[in-house]
């Protein structure tokens, strides 16, 4: 693979990266609902972006941090948003995604440095948006959830995992492939949702909202 082609992909995978919570953002802000948007999400989120950004650093991979790095930032607008809309009492489960997710690392880390840390980071991103996925499709209320979002998240995701295999490196392998599979899964969730709605008749409308 060409070293444009490369460095390209690097730029599409920060944009899309960077960009993904956007959608949601504006969603959030427009609807004002939350249905079908998972707390503890928004916490791994936080909690895996901050260990990207250290990956990163500690790895020379200098294409990953800056996507990191915004990120956490939007996650964290997107964390204000959720505690407006539901009250302080909703950090709570974002605290518990970010404490679930997020200290897994740590041994691997102070045992064996960040080639092991990595290799748990990489997993812990695969199952990030397995909160958000969760609820997809748990909930029949999906008002919420953004699937522009998913979408570039997806692209984000199957981008770092070709970029993994380019560079050798089991954590964005491991992280991309998970990620891509998660939000494949919450768009096929997405997808039959929509269908199912567009099935409902006004005569089963009515019905429905007595």
């Amino acid at each position: 693979m060409s070293s444009i082609v490369l460095s390209a992909m690097l730029v599409v995978a920060n944009v899309m990266g960077a960009g993904m919570i956007v959608p949601q953002v504006a969603r959030l802000n427009r609807l004002k609902t939350t249905e079908g948007i998972s707390a503890a999400w928004i916490g791994v989120g936080l909690a895996m972006n901050l260990w990207w950004v250290g990956y990163g650093l500690a790895n020379g991979l200098w294409g990953i941090i800056p996507v990191s790095v915004v990120a956490f930032a939007l996650y964290l607008v997107m964390a204000a948003q959720f505690v407006a809309l539901n009250g302080l009492g909703s950090l709570r489960s974002c605290a518990r995604g970010a404490a679930l997710l997020g200290l897994l690392p740590v041994p691997a880390l102070v045992l064996s440095g960040w080639p092991t840390a990595g290799l748990v980071v990489g997993l812990c991103y695969a199952i990030q948006f397995a909160p958000a996925a969760l609820a997809a499709v748990r909930s029949n209320q999906l008002e919420g959830v953004s699937p522009v979002t998913w979408v570039m998240a997806g692209t984000e995701a199957a981008i770092w995992l070709v970029y993994g295999f380019h560079q050798g490196d089991a954590a964005l392998i491991i992280g991309g492939g998970g990620g891509l599979a998660m939000s494949c899964l919450i768009l096929v969730r997405l997808t039959r949702h929509v269908a199912a709605r567009r099935a409902v008749t006004p005569a089963d409308e009515l019905v429905l909202a007595r």
